[in-house]
């Protein structure tokens, strides 16, 4: 199962970990910061700086990629795992995801 293996991959970042910050909304955090929120069928990630960095992927898979709901002026959007976008590209956009949240972390957050 796809969303098994985003959270497993998610686990494999130095200094990863999951959390429930919101009761039923289970999230992969670096240090104190979110890198990934993990729905059942979607995973929510940073895909650029703001929303038009972001924009990129929602234009490739209109039907499969969202921007993300508060956050996604922020670059955020929220990735189907059951429709056509392949999983080695979803895997590639959670270490896109981590690396940029890990950059902005002070020196001495960082793993």
């Amino acid at each position: 199962m796809i969303t098994q293996r985003v959270r497993d991959h998610c686990l494999t970042k130095p200094g990863a970990w999951l959390d429930e910050p919101w009761e039923g909304d289970l999230v992969a955090k670096v240090a104190d910061k979110i890198f990934a929120f993990l729905g059942d069928t979607t995973v929510g990630l940073k895909c650029g700086r703001d929303a038009d960095d972001g924009a990129e992927l929602r234009a490739r898979y209109p039907d499969d990629v969202t921007i993300s709901a508060y956050i996604g002026r922020y670059g955020w959007n929220t990735l189907r795992l059951d429709g056509a976008i392949a999983a080695e590209e979803i895997f590639e956009a959670v270490d896109r995801s981590y690396d940029a949240v890990v950059a902005g972390l002070p020196k001495s957050k960082r793993p």
